[in-house]
């Protein structure tokens, strides 16, 4: 699991605090920022499914993306998102997303589009054919709905079309799959946004990982990702054991009072003003956030894991 490019180890997807009124925390927004700096990620994804990017209008993006690179001050890579449902659209947005600073951008196949293997290939190609920066596969179906097929990505990136993998699908096989066919891939970086088996994916030869709990403890993921690449796998598992206990903080949330998009992102955010890392818990509409009870419950897993 030995680095092979600029982009590895713990990539967070930054979340995007909001105000009561509903506005930009840009304050919150610059403190988490070094928040996660101060706790030694080695890049930051910005405009990911954390950040709430389907609800955000195109002067949001701009604000947060711009927020983000300022603080940063490229200390690390900047890894955004370019979250539009087709290939032109994509394209577009991209450009704009490298006008603001992005060193690497993050792409998904179509989606609202009903595609296929054939026109998702086209997809990525032209996307990457337009903008000249690197270009990380999204498989991430729970959004898309389209499970990005291994042999595709192995082709691509075997012709230098992307760049890696950052796999939300949380189907594990299919990502061992994926590591063990791409390990002879120079400088193709692959990475796991699953927050509980990190440990298993390091050991398995991925990159990294884009944890969306790496908001909350960006240190923890850090000491994890330390330990894998030292192969010191017995501290990287007790790491990722307590971080699982962290995780807890997502079933918090009362079901069928939030959604669930809402009670995952919800507890995230709710534990980071616990911390007095942002002002408020509040969601983009019409998410709702957590209430007093729920909190309560997030504090008390926090305390227990050295958090507050």
């Amino acid at each position: 699991m030995a680095p092979t490019s600029r982009f590895h180890g713990v990539i967070p997807p930054v979340v995007t605090p909001r105000s009561a009124d509903g506005a930009i925390d840009v304050a919150s927004l610059e403190r988490l920022t070094k928040h996660l700096l101060d706790g030694g990620v080695n890049g930051l994804f910005v405009l990911g499914s954390s950040a709430e990017v389907p609800y955000l209008t195109d002067s949001e993006r701009a604000v947060v993306v711009s927020t983000i690179g300022g603080v940063n001050a490229g200390q690390v890579p900047l890894i955004v998102g370019a979250n539009e449902q087709t290939t032109n659209r994509v394209i577009d947005e991209g450009r704009r997303m490298v006008e603001l600073g992005a060193d690497a951008l993050v792409v998904t196949s179509q989606y609202y589009a009903i595609s296929d293997a054939n026109e998702t290939d086209t997809h990525f190609r032209a996307v990457h054919a337009a903008l000249d920066v690197p270009i990380f596969a999204y498989d991430v179906p729970v959004r898309t709905h389209y499970k990005l097929p291994t042999d595709l990505l192995v082709r691509l990136g075997r012709e230098g079309v992307i760049a890696g993998v950052k796999d939300s699908s949380g189907d594990d096989v299919s990502f061992r799959q994926l590591l063990l066919a791409a390990r002879d891939i120079p400088d193709f970086d692959i990475f796991t946004g699953h927050e509980v088996v990190v440990d298993g994916a390091l050991l398995g030869g991925a990159q990294g990982v884009v944890p969306g709990l790496g908001n909350v403890d960006p240190a923890g993921y850090a000491r994890l990702y330390a330990a894998g690449a030292s192969g010191d796998f017995a501290a990287a598992a007790s790491e990722q054991d307590r971080l699982a206990d962290v995780f807890s903080i997502v079933y918090t949330p009362t079901p069928g009072r939030v959604s669930p998009g809402a009670g995952g992102l919800g507890a995230f955010k709710t534990a980071l003003r616990l911390m007095g890392v942002i002002d408020s818990n509040a969601m983009s509409a019409p998410m709702i956030a957590l209430n007093d009870s729920e909190t309560a419950a997030i504090r008390v897993i926090l305390e227990r894991n050295g958090l507050l």
